[in-house]
């Protein structure tokens, strides 16, 4: 039975992932990783800040998706600019994807605020190995597996950031380069295939209910070509700034629960736990991701004021 699932499963999310124009990676504790979707978020934690982040997609399904991706960020020179790194791994049944991107952003320092212009490039190589895939019970031909696909691909992207302690919003275009995906088949066609240009809108605000409790509602908004538009809303119940309990919304696709344990002033931990609101809910157990982040370069007995983004 479980062969049969991943003969069944497998090439439909291999079909669905080309449908949706290679849809970069999701994680539903966006609000930690968001260099990984918007350049300009390099150094806007004003401290060396590195995050962690793990997805395991759909439990279950032979195939369903895998995402690990690592992050470090930083301020230089006198905080005017950032500088951030993303090491990353992806793997969608038949497809790995691995690469590192590079962020640099220019900071505009506001009495309460800072706005912060960026760009990014990123190198990745992108395989799938099409060929080995059980197609059916019986052999077969389908020429949209004919052959194995190896590349090496770079793209880039930009942003803009405006933050504030209890506010943010950013705008960001990423994959803004259409690199082919596709391999020739034996009969010299060329499959249709490639990176689309992404689109991303995110915000959030603290509300402060008391010196002990806080409100915290984020959204991020994603719009990528041949693909709907999809939105994801939390809203965190923060107790006394230590403790974040949370919900979450996916367009038509996902339900979550959240935590977050700010351990220490320099070391946080979460985990979200998604459930399928689609048809997917009957093949899956859920979603599961954790993140632990570590901020440097804290002055020893300095009191630190809670960052929320």
């Amino acid at each position: 039975m479980k062969r049969l699932k991943g003969i069944i499963i497998v090439p439909l999310l291999l079909i669905c992932n080309s449908l949706m124009a290679q849809q970069d990676r999701m994680y539903t504790q966006y609000m930690f990783n968001t260099l990984a979707v918007n350049p300009a978020y390099a150094g806007s934690r004003n401290v060396v800040s590195a995050t962690a982040l793990a997805r395991s997609q759909w439990t279950g399904i032979e195939g369903a998706p895998k995402t690990g991706t690592f992050t470090i960020d930083a301020p230089i020179m006198n905080k005017r600019f950032g500088i951030g790194l993303q090491i990353f791994s992806d793997k969608l049944g038949a497809e790995q994807t691995n690469g590192a991107a590079l962020s640099f952003a220019y900071r505009i320092r506001m009495e309460e605020a800072t706005l912060s212009f960026g760009v990014q490039g990123d190198l990745s190589q992108y395989k799938a190995n099409l060929t080995d895939q059980p197609l059916s019970s019986l052999p077969a031909y389908d020429p949209a597996f004919a052959n194995n696909i190896n590349k090496m691909l770079f793209n880039f992207g930009t942003g803009v950031y405006y933050n504030t302690d209890k506010f943010y919003l950013g705008l960001s275009a990423m994959d803004l380069m259409p690199n082919s995906l596709s391999a020739e088949n034996s009969s010299g066609t060329k499959l249709a295939g490639k990176q689309s240009l992404h689109l991303f809108l995110a915000s959030g605000y603290v509300f402060p209910l008391s010196e002990e409790f806080k409100l915290k509602p984020s959204v991020l908004i994603k719009g990528v070509k041949g693909a709907p538009i999809e939105g994801d809303a939390n809203l965190t119940f923060w107790i006394k700034d230590a403790i974040g309990i949370g919900a979450g919304y996916r367009s038509a696709a996902d339900v979550s629960a959240l935590i977050e344990i700010q351990a220490t002033p320099q070391f946080r931990i979460g985990y979200s736990y998604d459930r399928s609101t689609t048809q997917l809910q009957n093949f899956n157990s859920g979603s599961h991701e954790i993140m632990i982040r570590y901020e440097f370069g804290f002055e020893k007995g300095k009191i630190l004021s809670p960052r929320f983004f």
